[in-house]
């Protein structure tokens, strides 16, 4: 695998993050190619057990994936294990490695960027087979404000009040974004609202955005930056900021849209890689997800305190109303249609109505 999409590599331009502990998809279609501090806990180069393992993602994990390396580098199924990681906008991610990005293991924003890897023949058909079906990490749609939230923002509603400008990444380039769209979409579904009153709700949410950077880390700097009164995001990425010392508040909406991001490893991969996924579905993989914010698969990991949440004791509340992407959206090959086709989405024609492509 590593001989043919090697020499692709530099397709991965190289990046610093401009918020380096915050996790969202990198910046603006740009990756970030790094060793993994997780070398540091593994064998010596001579070790006869020793693999080097290719990590590709959005860069939303980035923070709990290096923890959760570092700690299969410590279990007899990991010891000796070294990473190259590549971190961008899920999308293009994605795509860099149908172009001969080097990868074992994918962990993207979106479903339909893991399926664009099965139909090059790069991932099994059955990736999603299990009973996670291929999801390993979780989170919800947050409003993050400033803090003391001066403009009382308390919901969807309050978005599109005068003198609130919204900051959310370009759904054409950012998964983080198709999340945050639908979740504002389907609030007004699950408030009793028409798809046409949803649409004209997504126009004024267009009207007030302010920035539509390319990526969800690329979002949060520029609102941590000042850009904004709110930030549309993941619950984990703020908590995250907050406990890398940035000042934020946020707002878990009555109305929300759980994120589901999927992993899989490569048809050519080193057999460790599975091991390594087996390891990130564990509780103790799954542990460091919540540690740093996210809502574990399942709700299986319970009891552990979330610094930087809002109750710490009580991380995770439960929205009034969790709408999923399958059971409110038809799924992703049917909400990618409705929603984002180049031609005829309805979020692509409302961008070009309101001039909010870029």
């Amino acid at each position: 695998m590593r001989t043919r999409r090697s020499v692709v590599l530099a397709l991965a331009v190289s990046g610093s993050l401009l918020l380096a502990a915050c996790g969202s998809d990198s910046g603006s279609g740009s990756a970030e190619t790094t060793a993994s501090p997780a070398a540091s806990t593994a064998s010596s180069a001579d070790d006869a057990g020793d693999v080097n393992l290719s990590l590709v993602a959005f860069s939303v994990p980035k923070d709990a994936n290096e923890a959760i390396e570092a700690a299969f580098a410590d279990t007899p199924e990991g010891k000796g294990t070294t990473w190259t990681e590549s971190y961008g906008a899920s999308g293009d991610q994605s795509r860099a490695v149908v172009a001969g990005l080097d990868a074992d293991y994918v962990h993207f924003s979106l479903e339909g960027d893991v399926t664009r890897l099965v139909k090059e023949g790069l991932v099994a058909d059955d990736w999603n087979a299990g009973p996670n079906k291929g999801i390993v990490s979780t989170s919800v749609v947050v409003i993050a404000v400033r803090p003391g939230n001066p403009k009382n923002i308390t919901g969807w509603d309050d978005l599109i009040k005068d003198g609130v400008g919204i900051v959310t990444p370009n759904p054409g380039s950012s998964g983080s974004a198709r999340w945050n769209i639908l979740a504002a979409y389907g609030h007004v579904i699950a408030t009793g609202g028409t798809d046409d009153d949803a649409k004209a709700y997504l126009t004024k949410f267009f009207e007030h955005t302010v920035a539509l950077p390319g990526s969800g880390r690329d979002a949060t700097t520029a609102f941590l930056a000042g850009t904004g009164d709110v930030l549309i995001s993941y619950e984990n990425e703020a908590i995250l900021a907050r406990q890398s010392g940035a000042e934020l508040d946020y707002v878990v909406p009555d109305q929300t849209l759980l994120i589901e991001n999927p992993a899989a490893v490569l048809k050519d991969a080193n057999p460790r890689a599975q091991a390594f996924l087996d390891f990130v579905l564990s509780d103790a993989g799954q542990t460091e997800f919540v540690k740093r914010g996210f809502r574990s698969v399942g709700h299986r990991v319970t009891g552990v305190e979330v610094d930087k949440a809002n109750d710490p004791t009580d991380p995770f509340p439960a929205p009034g109303a969790l709408l999923t992407v399958a059971d409110d959206f038809g799924g992703w090959s049917v909400a990618s249609k409705k929603f984002f086709d180049d031609d005829t989405g309805i979020v692509t024609l409302i961008q070009q109505e309101t001039g909010k492509t870029s």
